[in-house]
């Protein structure tokens, strides 16, 4: 049953949604989300499927993001262990690699004290007498192989466990349902959407725009709309092909530009991703292109050369929103950012970025946030402590 007034009504069920469902929820308010298709339908499915700190931030001083991320990794891994698994990752390095074999360790180094020098953490250069067990890689100019461990999840599933947790603790949520139109009053907001073929209407104190992709679009149904975000989509392709991985994660240097690209083992075949390529269109259109599956499919037989030839046996692709710079969006900044119509008394606030592996910790920040914009609550949970657990699927 839709209720007449909510305290939060969150726009999108995406993981950045859903956390922050879970987060209010669990702080003793009621929630309702909006969700225009499915639970993790856009960007939340189409990731690279990992919980990890963000070894190559460090390349660009994002040492506060890699260490938030590095915190909450370790979190999800206890509070997750069905969804949330630590994997060996492998970095070849070899005489052309633009890193060598002091930078990587350099970065590996700071990696491990970032996170607290746990156990999770440590990195080994693997023996040569091994380089013969790691799936066919390449070994001709290879200088060294490096061996540390991070995270991988089912995005959708993870995403699906948090907010069955949120509905634990009472959230609700409406899916499909289309968020029609947001009138900003002092002290409240009036939220119009469709449900199941009929118009809706309800009061929040704040809104929560977790609209990713579609950010700008919710803003601009919003009276008033605020400040424009000056953010660009950019495009991430994975394609997955058949075969199979026995040693783990590669985390390999692309030829063609030096970006990084995983490969990867994904439910008995091998997952290859990303690209980054900026994105004008209706979010809704993003499909793979062409020339991105050729430039993953070309780094994966550059490093496996004496694997057989792959069928490629699906691709997909997803839109990071990232701050609009001039710079190339490999070397942007990877931290979220949230953005209030007025930050002494917010009625709105839109996530803007993020990562899957700090939602809890984005939300958490968006609560602290909005706290001067909801009445008193008597906490029942707290998402430090909140298993998550498998879905019904």
């Amino acid at each position: 049953m839709i209720n007449s007034q909510y305290d939060i009504v969150v726009i999108g069920a995406g993981i950045h949604g859903v956390g922050v469902a879970q987060a209010a929820a669990a702080k003793g308010y009621s929630v309702l989300v909006l969700e225009q298709s499915a639970i993790a339908a856009g960007t939340s499915s189409k990731s690279s499927k990992l919980i990890h700190g963000g070894l190559r931030y460090l390349e660009t001083g994002q040492l506060g993001l890699v260490k938030e991320c590095l915190r909450e990794r370790a979190l999800l891994l206890k509070l997750a262990p069905e969804l949330v698994k630590l994997v060996p990752f492998y970095i070849p390095v070899y005489q052309q690699s633009k890193r060598g074999p002091w930078k990587i360790r350099a970065g590996l180094a700071l990696y491990q004290l970032l996170a607290g020098n746990s156990s999770a953490s440590r990195f080994q250069s693997l023996d040569k007498e091994r380089w013969s067990e790691l799936d066919g890689l390449e070994q001709e100019g290879l200088l060294a192989v490096f061996r540390y461990h991070d995270a991988q999840t089912d995005d959708v599933l993870l995403s699906k466990a948090v907010m069955a947790s949120a509905q634990r603790l009472g959230a609700q949520l409406c899916v499909p349902a289309r968020f029609v139109h947001g009138v900003i009053h002092k002290g409240y907001c009036d939220v119009h959407f469709e449900f199941q073929n009929s118009a809706f209407q309800c009061t929040a104190k704040v809104i929560v725009n977790a609209a990713g992709p579609w950010v700008n679009d919710v803003r601009e149904n919003m009276s008033p709309q605020g400040i424009n975000f000056n953010v660009e989509l950019v495009q991430g392709t994975h394609v997955i092909v058949d075969g199979q991985l026995d040693g783990g994660i590669y985390y390999l240097e692309a030829p063609r530009d030096q970006r990084a690209v995983f490969v990867m083992p994904w439910h008995q075949q091998i997952l290859i991703g990303t690209t980054e390529n900026v994105y004008r269109g209706n979010p809704a259109d993003v499909k793979p292109l062409p020339d991105e599956i050729d430039y993953l499919l070309q780094t994966y037989h550059h490093y496996f050369p004496q694997v057989q030839q792959r069928n490629v046996v699906s691709a997909f692709a997803g839109l990071r929103v990232l701050p609009a710079s001039s710079a190339s969006p490999f070397k942007r900044r990877r931290d979220v950012q949230l953005l209030l119509d007025n930050e002494d008394e917010p009625r709105l606030l839109s996530i803007v970025g993020g990562k899957l592996t700090a939602y809890r910790a984005t939300a958490e920040q968006v609560m602290r946030r909005l706290q001067r914009s909801l009445p008193p609550s008597s906490a029942q949970g707290d998402t430090r402590t909140l298993p998550l657990v498998l879905p019904d699927v």
